[in-house]
């Protein structure tokens, strides 16, 4: 463990270090012709398409949280609730699946799975458990978030670590 801690923070400390380092300015040629970009030039640049960095979210709208009040009662996975694990109902989305949820609000995102049905409360898309709000920084009951589906074979596969 202390390996992989002392590893994370050489890397941010790398990171940093490059972060702050000044970039050498390219250095100007006698020889080159080039002019900055204007007129039918600017407009050739504009048309070339962006890429699409984010793909269409699944789901858009208002997501709520349960905790206490179902805390240890059976969920539709069967599974007990745990109000502090980072876990979602849905009405739709089949058992199991792995949403990555995006407050629209702050921008933060973390992902949960679907374990129970709902929510049956108004227009609402998603029932977070009171963790998955909490880290989520929910400020009400009720937030607006984004939903993207996690495909399995994007998702990290979990190792087994053994100490020596």
């Amino acid at each position: 463990m202390n390996r992989v801690v002392s590893s994370l923070m050489a890397a941010l400390v790398l990171a940093a270090g490059m972060a702050a380092a000044p970039v050498p300015e390219r250095p100007s040629s006698p020889k080159s012709s080039a002019k900055p970009l204007s007129g039918k030039g600017q407009k050739f640049a504009r048309k070339i398409p962006a890429k699409k960095s984010d793909p269409k979210p699944y789901q858009v709208g208002m997501a709520s949280w349960y905790g206490k009040q179902f805390h240890g009662r059976t969920t539709a996975s069967g599974e007990d609730f745990d109000m502090f694990e980072l876990t979602a109902a849905h009405r739709q989305l089949p058992l199991g699946t792995y949403l990555k949820v995006t407050n629209l609000r702050n921008g933060r995102s973390i992902v949960v799975r679907v374990n129970d049905r709902g929510p049956y409360v108004g227009d609402r898309v998603i029932d977070l458990s009171y963790g998955a709000a909490r880290m989520l920084s929910f400020r009400s009951g009720v937030e607006k978030v984004r939903l993207d589906i996690i495909q399995p074979e994007t998702m990290a596969q979990a190792r087994s670590y053994s100490r020596d």
